[in-house]
């Protein structure tokens, strides 16, 4: 069986969106798109009057006519909003979604890979995160009916997802567990013939974990609820959320989180679990997918370079200063060990004017409005509670949380990465949500592709570089 030497990597809230999959797909190698937070970026790309029609045009073919009519009832806009305006209110997720979000998510995701997919036969995948548990069940049955041919997941151990796509995909009710805070974990269920009747049986995407070491690879094979059909071996180099360091977390003079030889990934063992692999994290040079597929693998995932192409979704202001910094070579990357509610060190872009900005994050009034990455707690009368270290401290620890020691230094990424894609809230006082860009530590190395004082790239040229030197 042949595997894409590429994966492109499926970075961020709408970074890797559908232009970009769509663009490396058709080129044989994995376009991948981001499924993080997509309910809320097909609303707020509706309320901007989707303009190029794009959005419209995959809901109408999702095959659920009312169900999408619904969703364009409530979000769509003709004309767009106006620009003082607030975005309409999504309801965050919970144990139990409200049907209206679930119809939404559905749609939103169908779509995503709806647009991926359109047009060329290459294949094209969906990133989800471990961490943001409550959506993945409905999120992953929407790229399912859009035909998606991976599913990646990182950021926890998602050893109960291949049993997911397995019953998913049957059209079969499924269920996730919801890891609870300081009580007994909750199941979620998802019964798609409950929720839109008569339910045909659909592909079983391939499943990729993205994994830092081959202890985990190995327990996911061994523990897992259906089949694992490779890895994504992601290095602390990588830009997002890393898998925090092994043993006590240490901190170097510049605030980092020290990663020592425990956190080195030995390919040789990944290889002799006998599944395909790619590497992630400053792999992006032809001569390093070299070494991985001398090494057994079948390729190397890139993130950070189709993330500043031309097809990516970065706000295109954003992306022109970053390369314009890359060029004169005053950009640097800062993994900030506290920025992410979820506890694990976080990559961020040092640029001014971006939350990476002390005084930009001063300033921002402390919100929690989205929600994605909040987590579950058991309440003293029994009931689920849903608390986020980014949420306003009293607010924090009115709901038990340890205000004193995860509340400082917590960024608020979900809002912070919606600004990044062009999509902030503009708050009813006039503040107006700011960027928070995340690469990998080789961000300075895209100057590669600044060729002959070109000012930007295109994702087709990232991929003829990594392939270059015969490496095809």
């Amino acid at each position: 069986m042949s595997y894409p030497q590429i994966i492109q990597g499926g970075m961020g809230i709408g970074v890797s969106g559908w232009p970009l999959a769509n663009a490396v797909a058709r080129l044989g190698q994995l376009g991948v798109v981001s499924g993080t937070s997509l309910d809320t970026v097909c609303a707020r790309r509706l309320q901007l009057g989707d303009p190029e029609g794009d959005m419209r045009r995959a809901i109408e073919h999702f095959p659920y006519p009312e169900v999408a009519k619904r969703v364009l009832d409530r979000y769509y806009l003709v004309g767009g909003k106006a620009e003082s305006a607030s975005f309409a209110f999504v309801t965050p997720f919970s144990a139990k979604p409200e049907p209206d979000l679930v119809e939404l998510t559905v749609v939103a995701n169908f779509a995503e890979v709806f647009l991926a997919r359109e047009g060329h036969s290459g294949p094209v995948g969906i990133n989800y995160l471990e961490k943001i548990q409550m959506p993945n069940l409905v999120s992953i049955y929407g790229a399912l009916l859009a035909g998606v041919d991976y599913v990646i997941m990182g950021a926890g151990i998602p050893r109960e997802i291949p049993g997911v796509l397995d019953r998913l995909a049957r059209s079969e009710e499924a269920e996730l567990k919801l890891s609870v805070e300081g009580g007994e974990d909750e199941m979620m269920h998802f019964d798609p013939a409950a929720f839109f009747g008569s339910v045909p049986a659909l592909k079983r995407p391939r499943f990729l974990p993205i994994v830092s070491s081959a202890t985990l690879a190995k327990a996911l094979l061994k523990r897992s609820t259906g089949e694992i059909n490779g890895f994504v071996v992601e290095l602390p180099t990588a830009g997002g959320h890393n898998a925090p360091p092994r043993g006590q977390l240490q901190l170097d003079e510049g605030g980092e989180p020290i990663y020592g030889p425990r956190d080195e990934v030995d390919l040789s063992l990944i290889a002799a679990l006998g599944k395909p692999f790619w590497v992630a994290g400053s792999f992006a040079r032809p001569e390093k997918l070299g070494e991985v597929l001398a090494a057994g693998g079948a390729g190397i995932q890139v993130g950070t370079a189709f993330a500043f192409s031309r097809e990516s979704g970065l706000d295109p202001e954003l992306r022109r200063q970053v390369l314009c910094q890359v060029r004169d070579g005053s950009i640097g990357v800062f993994t900030d060990p506290v920025a992410s509610p979820t506890g694990f060190p976080f990559k961020v872009v040092k640029l001014e004017g971006t939350l990476y900005d002390e005084a930009e994050y001063a300033a921002r009034p402390r919100v929690c409005n989205l929600s994605y990455l909040r987590t579950a707690y058991r309440r003293k009368d029994g009931q689920l509670g849903y608390r986020c270290a980014s949420e306003p401290v009293a607010s924090f620890a009115k709901k038990g949380g340890n205000a004193a020691k995860d509340t400082p230094g917590r960024k608020c990424l979900c809002n912070a990465l919606m600004a990044n894609i062009g999509l902030p809230q503009r708050r009813p006082t006039g503040y107006v949500e700011k960027p928070m860009l995340t690469a990998g530590d080789d961000l300075p190395a895209v100057v590669r592709l600044l060729t002959e004082g070109k000012e930007s790239y295109g994702a087709a040229e990232v991929v003829e570089f990594l392939l270059s030197h015969g490496l095809t």
